[in-house]
């Protein structure tokens, strides 16, 4: 998508605001946005039961200047304020995405998201992909970070900066985010490892686990299925659990979830 292609539109129009869309095959799980014939946005509806429609918001914006006087200081959502009053004054055009786009906002749909992202630059700029006797497919690490040469990464790992992995390590189908330390000799599968947390020696992480910032895990642990909190010390290892009370807005999009967990007994 050519951004400056995409302001050109937005200038021509006159409105306020541009929301792009797309089409989905489960409209029902999203808000739906209805339009008139030439794009100018009439209303939302949120998660209908009915099929009225498979356009949904993509999750970007173009806005003028003068939207800014809309947002009041105080806890403001475009969303559910913002928009609906501008679509009523005719004031919000929508434009349809041509690109390929998922929603991400779960853990096993953002790690989904990030093996398509890898193969794209597979196919569209290759060099910027790690390489050496240690990787193994679609693999992206930060130059800042250091991987121990014994360490095995990929098929569709991402490592972010200051990451230290060290040897012994197997990691595939995993997200490692900035300044995590990864001990020798574990493994992670299908997870995600947050900001400055800290994995142990022979620990095992896999089955979509999320662990938040600063997550400190002890060594020779299993975690499987779960999501660790913030800051928190995982000292015995999570074999199932089961996941309640997940709030909508806390999803895998900002990847700190705040899942209340059980142990399945």
């Amino acid at each position: 998508m050519c951004i400056r292609d995409r302001i050109d539109t937005h200038q021509q129009h006159g409105k306020e605001g541009t929301i792009f869309l797309t089409s989905v095959d489960e409209p029902s799980r999203y808000g739906v946005v209805l339009t008139e014939e030439n794009g100018q946005v009439k209303s939302f509806i949120e998660k209908p039961q009915d099929f009225v429609g498979n356009k949904i918001n993509a999750g970007l914006y173009l806005f003028s200047k003068s939207v800014i006087e809309r947002i009041k200081p105080v806890p403001t959502s475009l969303e559910r304020e913002i928009f609906p009053q501008m679509a009523k004054e005719g004031q919000l055009q929508s434009v349809m995405l041509d690109d390929f786009w998922m929603d991400i906002g779960q853990p096993k749909d953002f790690l989904t998201g990030q093996t398509l992202y890898l193969q794209h630059m597979r196919e569209k700029d290759p060099s910027k992909l790690a390489t050496g006797d240690n990787i193994i497919g679609n693999v992206l690490i930060d130059p800042s970070a250091q991987v121990h040469k014994d360490a095995l990464i990929g098929p569709d790992v991402t490592i972010g900066p200051g990451v230290v992995i060290e040897e012994g390590v197997r990691i595939k189908h995993a997200c490692v985010l900035k300044e995590a330390t990864i001990k020798a000799n574990t493994w992670i599968c299908d997870s995600i490892i947050g900001w400055q947390s800290k994995i142990g020696r022979w620990v095992r992480i896999e089955g979509i686990t999320v662990c938040a910032q600063d997550v400190s895990v002890k060594d020779e642990l299993f975690l499987n299925g779960c999501s660790v909190l913030p800051h928190k010390v995982v000292s015995a290892s999570i074999r199932a659990v089961s996941y309640t009370h997940l709030r909508a807005h806390e999803t895998g999009r900002n990847l700190v979830c705040r899942l209340l967990l059980e142990k399945k007994k």
